[in-house]
């Protein structure tokens, strides 16, 4: 674990509290607002940051990735997934009810390399794999597994994922449903909330609940 410290190059005030934050593309990024129920899109222009439009949605929004042109979110309290466009038009919705109710509380998510969506769901301590119409492909869950938070995926058959509720980072390897743990709270790791994957550095970037940190590991 290495810490480093940087200059803030550019900084936006948001109506509200940013929760999920995504790239769109090498020039644009996506945060959802909760409280304000809106995903506001933000041009990087060098090293500024500026605001562009602002997409209403149907809920207290929670996580977002890209598909393709499109974003997809998720909403921790309906609970439910839907597709929009950068326009803010809704594509397409995952939106079950009652006992055939398969979320109870996505909150992550993201997109492999091979355009797959990963869905971590606090509430049931299961990892969704989806493809790019919402359709469920296969539920992944175990003893490994306790509230899990933040996802990333390495590769199409590397997902990492924090597992909060045990101060772990899990590595979960779909094809051959195996699960192994990464790094454990002697490593480092304590409430484990979101993470982000370097590929040219082979580097985890995990950020735990509740401080001002970033702790960065190497994936080996």
């Amino acid at each position: 674990m290495s810490r480093q410290t940087g200059k803030v190059l550019s900084q936006l005030d948001l109506v509200s509290e940013p929760l999920r934050v995504c790239l769109v593309g090498r020039d644009r990024a996506a945060v959802t607002l909760g409280w304000a129920q809106n995903v506001q899109l933000i041009k990087i222009k060098g090293n500024k940051l500026v605001k562009d439009k602002v997409l209403e949605v149907n809920g207290y929004v929670c996580g977002i990735t890209t598909s393709g042109d499109n974003l997809v979110v998720t909403y921790v309290r309906q609970p439910w997934l839907e597709a929009i466009s950068t326009d803010g038009k809704v594509l397409q919705q995952f939106h079950s009810t009652g006992k055939t109710q398969h979320f109870k509380c996505p909150d992550f998510i993201t997109t492999s390399p091979d355009g797959t969506l990963w869905v971590s769901d606090q509430g049931n301590n299961t990892i969704t794999k989806m493809d790019a119409s919402l359709t469920i492909l296969q539920t992944f869950t175990s003893p490994l597994l306790e509230w899990p938070r933040g996802i990333t995926a390495v590769t199409e058959d590397e997902i990492l994922v924090c597992s909060q509720g045990n101060n772990s980072l899990v590595l979960l390897q779909p094809i051959t449903n195996t699960w192994s743990t990464l790094l454990l709270e002697d490593d480092g790791i304590k409430k484990p909330y979101s993470l982000a994957y370097c590929s040219q550095k082979r580097k985890i970037f995990v950020a735990p609940r509740n401080t001002d940190s970033i702790q960065v590991f190497k994936f080996t």
